[in-house]
């Protein structure tokens, strides 16, 4: 038999309207998820992460040298892709890189003296696996570019000009590659960085004018136009950006997509900065400004779309076969999240050193917070290249 609390407690529920109970099912869905969005950026300012590798590839596309520290510019780690190798053709030169000449990764490379203005990079040449086949040379890392002749090249559209080593260097890697090829070296020079919301504002008319055509007026036009060299994003032979992040949580993502025991090697993402301690994969795609140490600022600008060369078998200098040569395809089904390059899938973040800031030493360990969440996905914007 029924007691009173009961009999009133089913009379309480009966009087509920349906009305009532649909805008709940209506309404809480979307409060859980707005509270989520809000939530979301906190999240990823309060993950503490810490800095767990670093590269620098003196050498373009050649193996990375793993170093404990770095001297962070804003122009890339001191020494990072100053040298580039171009391989002659009958109409001129070529850019080299792994996804076009795999032997490249047969290549490796190791610094004595890196802050020394005499420090040297010792090159060795496995080939193809075989130790015993190995050679080396030793490269100065500080070149005397007023002995060397000057040399143009222009990459991914953005030229700049360079010097031309002296020719043991080259016969020695063409020894190495069976195929003619030069060794350049960037100097002081620098590239522009393309991507077109990275631009400096458009000048007026009569601005461009005074720019042009009246010279005296020049460096205060720069300055007004924001054009001067101390305040344009600038790289090296660096591709795209001084400086590439990647995360080791959306790392383990790519070696869960291999089979069991096998683990994708992050060298083939050639990255500079590994971070480690995020919370979810590919929680970067987000990150607009990371800081490190609460110091140096990173402005996180663009994804970094990828071809075929994470497919290549670094042991021996040729494409990957069975899974390991489908790294790329595997990474398409989800990753193609960039609607400025929608064929290419997305691993690790194009970044820049704040240019306000100056050099710092990195080092492995450092502390890393996002300082910025963008609201959706970057879009890739340099002309050319998608």
């Amino acid at each position: 038999m029924s007691s009173a609390w009961d009999k009133e407690r089913k009379f309480e529920i009966e009087k509920v309207s349906p009305i009532w109970l649909i805008t709940a099912l209506c309404v809480v869905p979307f409060a859980v998820y707005f509270l989520l969005n809000f939530l979301n950026p906190l999240i990823h300012r309060l993950t503490a992460m810490t800095i767990s590798e670093i590269y620098v590839y003196p050498i373009k596309s050649l193996r990375g040298v793993k170093v404990t520290e770095a001297l962070g510019t804003k122009r890339g780690f001191k020494h990072d892709r100053t040298f580039l190798l171009l391989q002659i053709t009958p109409e001129g030169h070529k850019n080299m890189a792994v996804s076009r000449q795999p032997e490249m990764t047969q290549f490796f490379q190791e610094i004595t003296g890196y802050n020394s203005p005499d420090g040297s990079l010792r090159v060795t040449f496995r080939a193809f696996g075989d130790t015993s086949k190995q050679k080396s040379i030793t490269i100065p890392l500080n070149p005397d570019t007023a002995k060397l002749s000057p040399y143009e090249v222009t990459m991914h559209n953005s030229p700049t000009s360079a010097f031309k080593m002296p020719q043991s260097y080259d016969d020695w890697f063409t020894s190495c590659f069976g195929y003619d090829v030069i060794l350049v070296y960037l100097g002081a020079n620098t590239r522009a960085v393309l991507f077109e919301d990275m631009q400096p504002s458009t000048p007026d008319p009569l601005t461009r004018f005074l720019h042009d055509y009246i010279p005296f007026t020049s460096k205060w036009v720069n300055s007004l136009m924001g054009l001067t060299q101390d305040e344009q994003w600038r790289i090296s032979f660096a591709d795209c950006a001084p400086y590439l992040i990647v995360s080791q949580t959306s790392l383990e993502d790519v070696s869960s997509r291999l089979p069991e025991g096998e683990e994708m090697d992050v060298t083939k993402f050639r990255p500079n900065i590994v971070i480690k301690g995020a919370w979810d994969a590919y929680q970067e795609d987000y990150w607009g400004k990371v800081t490190i140490n609460n110091d140096v600022e990173i402005v996180m600008a663009h994804n970094c779309v990828r071809c075929k060369s994470i497919n290549i078998d670094y042991e021996t200098g040729k494409p990957g076969e069975g899974p390991k040569g489908e790294v790329l395809k595997r990474l398409q089904k989800d990753r193609r999240v960039d609607v400025g390059a929608k064929w290419s899938p997305v691993f690790g973040r194009y970044s820049f050193w704040d240019l306000k800031r100056g050099d710092k030493i990195v080092r492995i360990g450092d502390r890393i917070n996002v300082k910025k969440v963008n609201d959706g996905y970057t879009v890739w914007s340099w002309p050319g290249l998608a």
